[in-house]
């Protein structure tokens, strides 16, 4: 098919594929003419991509896994992938504890608001205000140094 058809079944731009070839994600053959024809290598490769960014996983590390997807199986081609899988694991380990102590807290928030209860309890809700945001900062820096 051809991009705008691709572009339009996976709700993407024409942009978007146009920087995905770029990048080396996406390899789309093209016709004499010079429009690209994207085929089922390429139907796997952008649900592959769609998947992982979604989970969290940034281009680059994409581009990583599809290179090593290309290599013979290996030993190194294989600790290679479980160490960018496992810090992407404590990544995702990470934000999903700070989600769920962000939803208790929210959840808190609404019963005492619904409860008519906000006033009086300003200074706990700023409290956990105050701690999801240093847990935030953690994340942020733990993220910058894997």
């Amino acid at each position: 098919m051809h991009i705008k058809q691709f572009a339009a079944k996976y709700n993407l731009s024409t942009d978007t594929l146009r920087y995905y070839e770029k990048e080396g994600l996406l390899n789309p053959s093209k016709q004499d003419n010079g429009y690209r024809v994207y085929d089922v290598t390429c139907e796997h490769k952008i649900k592959f991509i769609l998947v992982l960014k979604q989970v969290g996983f940034t281009l680059q590390e994409i581009k990583q896994l599809l290179l090593l997807e290309q290599k013979p199986t290996s030993d190194s081609c294989n600790q290679e992938t479980v160490q960018l899988f496992l810090a992407k694991i404590a990544h995702i380990e990470q934000q999903l504890f700070f989600y769920q102590q962000a939803l208790q807290s929210l959840q808190l928030t609404q019963t005492l608001m619904a409860e008519g209860k906000y006033a009086e309890n300003k200074l706990v809700i700023g409290s956990l205000i105050e701690d999801m945001y240093n847990k935030l900062q953690e994340g942020s820096v733990h993220h910058e140094t894997t």
